[in-house]
């Protein structure tokens, strides 16, 4: 069927009339898709008139989550923001106005745009004022799953986020029935303000969940007294626990599926042997999801909007600001529980795949929380688990700068074997990092801390594989290598052990260079990093075919490389997607500019 066609078939039909959740009597300030006999060809927001115009209003509201009142930042009156629905190949003028009393924004995450339209206040634009409005105009480049937040102090964590779906210009190699946006949140009835000054005052604020006396004693009954002993020391060596999983845990958020918590059970429809496309998104502002839907198998399908080889799991980790489609095929007439549980076990978001509004089915018990390991600190263990050439690097003062290790990549995309550990160069990232990682692994073959031990298939990063090949076939000419550091105890995040307002100036990509972008993890928490205007191929030993994304998941002591081409000078965003550590400074601007420095064409 051309683009261009009036008719539309069956399943079209079908997928664009679907029912998106339904929960009676729930507040009106939730979108359309978290209820009953929501029809996306009426409810969604798509652009229209001679302009192909979107008009958003953003603005402070009430919000009810499983019965408890808060105050919340609103798009159209709603938590999560609407629904917008683009086509591929369009162009398209949203107008977005501030009635709040603050400055605020809104960056469309993942889309390849023109850098001012970008919507990152001090880097592409200014930010829009209290009763301003702002046009953001562009041409639509790409189709898939994304979403749209605020780039303004800690608005996000304030319910200031919402889906977008772009359709493929033609037809769309995914088959589905239906489908449904499923956003992935945290809430916390305090101010997220007051959250962050808990955190500067004592990091381990909201962890409830350290190691006692019992848990040690268990230790040296598994692993002897030495050895459990000089564990415990490492950790306290580096002023962190093992059960350091998530800042901000489920002592104050409670997880949300399309901005309605577990007690309130959100809803999606199907009908027997139906293809379901379920389009998640990790909305959050601190929280990694591990999800699962008991009793079905998944089917990836796409992976930051881009189509990827349809892959078969049990389980996948989402991290803050990715996006995974799954296809799913019930085949008998009865609920399953669409569950995201909370990385460190602290809490869960629910809600229900079912046949008819209202049902639920069994909610799994939230498993064991995990502890950190060795590996996670950077040591090297031999075969019997020893550790190899001494613990983890900790400091207190130091050296600007960092040791610029470079690593050799050849053939690294043309295999599945991951590559050896690689020792860290001389340290010199100063008090901005309170350890580093003696040595650094490659992990794309890892699900996780807490994942991959219980039988299920879990979603590793090797497993993703485009699904067409990439344009650019050069290789690298040179490598930016950026290392991911943190001081716990003082509750500073970096690039390099330098925060956003201690560097000298921006990162220099060069217009239409190919590079290769090396992360190296130097803490011992998991860090989702994005980077704003531009594709990151991941090197994941799929060569041509690897894949295309946005944001980068990057475990304990990991190095991770993708391949850049900027195609799109400007200044650009790149930062950790936990909002409060790139509120902290694990924040960068990246310049796109031609040989001589421009950067306006």
């Amino acid at each position: 069927m051309s683009k261009d066609s009036k008719t539309i078939s069956r399943r079209k039909f079908l997928r664009y009339t679907a029912s998106l959740g339904a929960v009676a009597g729930i507040s009106s300030i939730l979108p359309a898709y978290a209820f009953n006999n929501f029809n996306i060809e009426k409810e969604v927001l798509t652009p229209s008139g001679p302009k192909n115009t979107l008009n958003l209003t953003i603005e402070s509201i009430p919000i009810e989550i499983d019965g408890k009142i808060s105050k919340a930042i609103g798009i159209n009156g709603k938590v999560p923001g609407p629904l917008i629905r683009l086509k591929e190949g369009e162009d398209v003028l949203l107008r977005v106005t501030n009635n709040l009393d603050e400055d605020t924004s809104i960056h469309w995450h993942g889309i390849i745009l023109p850098f001012q339209m970008d919507g990152v206040p001090g880097v592409s634009f200014d930010g829009i004022k209290p009763g301003e409005t702002f046009e953001y105009k562009y041409p639509v480049k790409q189709n898939g799953t994304y979403w749209y937040h605020s780039h303004s102090k800690l608005q996000e964590q304030l319910g200031h986020y919402g889906p977008m779906i772009i359709d493929p210009a033609d037809e769309d190699p995914v088959e589905f029935d239906r489908e449904y946006p499923v956003i992935l949140s945290d809430w916390t009835f305090e101010s997220p303000y007051k959250v962050l000054s808990k955190l500067k005052k004592a990091e381990g604020y909201y962890n409830y969940q350290q190691r006692d006396l019992g848990e040690f004693f268990q230790d040296v009954k598994n692993d002897g007294f030495g050895d459990a002993m000089r564990n415990y020391l490492s950790f306290a060596k580096m002023r962190m626990s093992a059960t350091d999983l998530a800042d901000i845990t489920g002592a104050t958020y409670t997880y949300l599926i399309n901005g309605m918590g577990p007690d309130s059970n959100w809803n999606a429809l199907f009908n027997k042997n139906e293809k379901v496309r379920l389009r998640f998104i990790n909305a959050s502002a601190g929280s990694m999801f591990d999800v699962r839907i008991p009793g079905l198998k998944m089917t990836v399908v796409q992976a930051d909007g881009q189509n990827v080889e349809p892959t078969p799991v049990d389980e996948f980790r989402i991290g803050i600001a990715e996006t995974y489609d799954v296809i799913v095929e019930p085949n008998e007439e009865k609920p399953f529980t669409i569950f995201a549980e909370s990385l460190d076990r602290s809490g869960y978001a629910r809600g229900t795949l079912a046949p008819c509004e209202g049902m639920e089915a069994p909610v799994p018990e939230l498993r064991p929380r995990p502890e950190r390991s060795m590996k996670d600190m950077g040591m090297k263990m031999d075969m019997a688990g020893m550790e190899m050439d001494g613990n983890m690097n900790t400091k207190g003062m130091g050296h600007d700068g960092h040791g610029g290790m470079k690593m050799d990549h050849s053939g690294m995309s043309m295999t599945n074997k991951a590559a050896e550990p690689v020792k860290h160069g001389p340290d010199h990232h100063g008090i901005g990092a309170a350890a580093i990682a003696n040595y650094q692994f490659d992990r794309l073959d890892e699900p996780g801390i807490g994942l991959g031990k219980d039988g299920r298939k879990v979603l590793v990063y090797r497993d993703l594989k485009s699904l067409e090949p990439n344009i650019d076939k050069r290789q690298p000419e040179r490598e930016v290598e950026l290392h991911l550091t943190g001081n716990m105890e003082r509750y500073m995040w970096s690039f390099d052990g330098k925060e956003f307002h201690q560097v000298d100036g921006p990162i220099d990509f060069k217009h239409n260079e190919r590079l290769r972008l090396t992360l190296v993890n130097d803490t011992m928490m998991e860090h989702p990093i994005h980077l704003h205007g531009m594709w990151m191929e991941l090197e994941n030993g799929n060569g041509n075919y690897n894949p295309r994304k946005h944001t980068l998941l990057v475990q304990p002591a990991q190095r991770i490389s993708a391949l850049v081409t900027p195609r799109d000078k400007g200044r650009w965003a790149f930062h950790c997607h936990i909002l409060y550590h790139m509120e902290m400074g694990m924040f960068r601007v990246v310049q796109v500019s031609d040989e001589d420095g421009g950067i306006y064409g």
